[in-house]
C-alpha cells in the first residue's frame, strides 16, 4: 500500500500569507497531478489556537524568529498563523481535496510544536498518522508540501525511523531556506530516504 501525506498547503504558508514560503503555490499543480498514483492521500493541517507558545506575539520584548526555550526544546518563534478557524489555515482553493481520505490537524497543544505530522516535536505524543497508516499496512510513504525544511522534513524523518519505505518528491516541496533544507537532504538521505522527481513515481 502507497499513501501520499501532503504536508500543510494551507493559505498562511502561501504567497500573502502570514508565514509565506516563496513560490509555495508553485508545488499545487504537481501535488493535484499526482494523486492518482496512489493507494491512500492523508493531509495534514497546523491547527493552533490563538494562545500557542511558538507565537512571537505571546511572547512579550520578543520578535518573529527569535529562538527560544520551550519547556526544554530549542523553538523559533513565528509569526501569527493557521489558527484554528481562520481563512490562514484553511487549505488552499486550488489544491485538490476529493481524494483525501484524512486530515491530521497537528499543533493544537499551545504549549508545543508539532512540525511533523506523526509526532509533536518533544515526541510526547502523536497525532493519530502512525496508527492510521499502519492500520491501512502501508509500507511506502511519499511525503510533499510545505515546507520542505521544516513540516516535510520532520514528516519524512519520522516516517522512515518508524519503518515506512519513505520518499521524498523534490519537486512537490518549496523550502524556507535553501542552506536549510540542503542540510535536511543530507540527514533524510543517511537514514534511508529517496529523494525522487514526480514524474519518476
Amino acid at each position: 500500500m502507497k499513501a501520499l501525506l501532503i504536508i500543510d498547503i494551507q493559505n498562511d504558508f502561501l504567497p500573502k500569507g502570514s508565514l509565506a514560503v516563496e513560490k509555495g503555490d508553485e508545488i499545487i499543480p504537481t501535488v493535484n497531478r499526482i494523486q492518482n498514483k496512489f493507494d491512500l492521500i492523508i493531509a495534514t493541517q497546523d491547527w493552533h489556537p490563538e494562545n500557542h507558545k511558538s507565537f512571537a506575539s505571546n511572547h512579550p520584548n520578543k520578535n518573529v524568529f527569535d529562538v527560544i526555550n520551550l519547556n526544554g526544546l530549542e523553538q523559533v518563534l513565528w509569526p501569527n498563523h493557521c489558527i484554528q478557524r481562520t481563512f490562514g489555515a484553511e487549505f488552499s482553493s486550488e489544491l485538490n481535496t476529493k481524494n483525501i481520505s484524512a486530515i491530521i490537524r497537528k499543533g493544537m497543544n499551545s504549549e508545543i510544536d508539532s512540525y511533523s505530522g506523526i509526532f509533536d516535536n518533544g515526541k510526547q505524543n502523536n497525532t493519530g498518522l502512525l496508527g492510521l497508516l499502519n492500520d491501512k499496512k502501508v509500507s511506502d510513504v511519499y511525503v510533499c508540501g510545505l515546507a520542505a525544511d521544516y513540516c516535510v522534513y520532520y514528516t519524512a524523518k519520522d516516517a522512515v525511523e518508524n519503518g515506512f519505505k519513505t520518499y521524498y518528491i523534490e519537486d512537490a516541496t518549496k523550502a524556507i531556506s535553501q542552506e536549510n533544507y540542503q542540510n535536511c537532504k543530507e540527514e533524510l538521505r543517511s537514514l534511508g530516504v529517496v529523494f525522487v522527481n514526480s514524474n519518476k513515481i
